[in-house]
């Protein structure tokens, strides 16, 4: 029999993960039990696996490192890290309301909105700066895509790149709705203009400021939503003028909202996190 382990399921928008504090617990091979624990059939259930550590760090708080579904280690979560500042606060980790999480995107702020039961209601992360281009996750040219096309079983596809800790193309489209999310995404993600492989969304503009968007997950496949993609998206439509620097992004899961600001170029985002249920599992 092996070790057993204690977790927690939580979810931003949807956007659910298996959280894990390792200052518990040992986890010997994370990628191998994201991809067994994530199976909606034969294991818990989830978009991957996220393992919260304290940080050794000066300047960071506490640690995180995400593994998708499919066993690939992602640099950044937007949603995990809002999960993780609720998780943190509520367990009694810390009683902070500015946590500072190192990830392997660097160290983000995560400014906790709690309500008079002291609970958690909704977190705002610090992005920090958008990357627009990088020679090591784009193999164009000038190493950045905007408003660029690409073609995909025949379909001319325009988007933008935007990195987010994590690289990400944007399509426009008159109809969100209507895309086939799953073949056009998976054929996307392993483009070769894409080294490490890419998150693809798809969105529409609703109204001023408010944008419909449908996300494929590198390494997860659809997902609810995707705080990273939905930064991305909000810099995306500001820079090809369809909306300001504010944005309400709204994604299967729910909306999240976006600020690009002026004063510092970094992205703030602000939306829910919440505990689905706890268990524990057998490694």
């Amino acid at each position: 029999m092996g070790s057993i382990v204690n977790f927690t399921k939580m979810h931003g928008a949807g956007n659910d993960y298996i959280y894990v504090d390792t200052s518990r617990y040992d986890i010997p091979e994370p990628a191998e039990l994201a991809r067994r624990w994530s199976d909606r059939h034969t294991g818990i259930g989830s978009d991957g696996l996220v393992l919260i550590g304290r940080s050794t760090v000066p300047g960071a708080d506490f640690t995180m490192r995400i593994f998708n579904a499919d066993g690939s280690e992602a640099r950044m979560c937007g949603n995990a890290s809002r999960c993780i500042g609720k998780y943190v606060y509520e367990k009694g980790l810390t009683d902070k309301i500015s946590v500072r999480l190192l990830t392997r995107a660097g160290i983000k702020t995560l400014e906790l909105h709690t309500d008079s039961g002291n609970r958690v209601k909704s977190v705002t992360v610090d992005m920090q700066e958008p990357c627009l281009a990088d020679r090591n996750l784009l193999a164009t040219a000038d190493c950045s895509m905007q408003e660029s096309t690409v073609t995909v079983d025949g379909l001319e596809l325009c988007g933008t790149f935007v990195s987010m800790g994590n690289p990400h193309f944007v399509i426009f489209t008159d109809d969100t709705e209507s895309v086939d999310v799953a073949r056009l995404g998976s054929i996307l993600e392993v483009n070769p203009l894409f080294p490490e492989r890419c998150n693809i969304e798809f969105a529409s503009l609703l109204s001023k400021n408010r944008i419909r968007t449908r996300v494929w997950e590198r390494g997860s496949g659809i997902t609810l939503a995707c705080g990273t993609g939905a930064c991305a998206t909000a810099v995306a439509a500001a820079l090809t003028g369809r909306s300001g620097r504010k944005s309400r992004i709204l994604m299967d899961g729910g909306t999240l909202e976006v600020t690009w600001d002026k004063t510092d170029n970094h992205v703030y985002m602000t939306g829910p996190a919440e505990f689905v249920f706890e268990g524990e599992i057998e490694i």
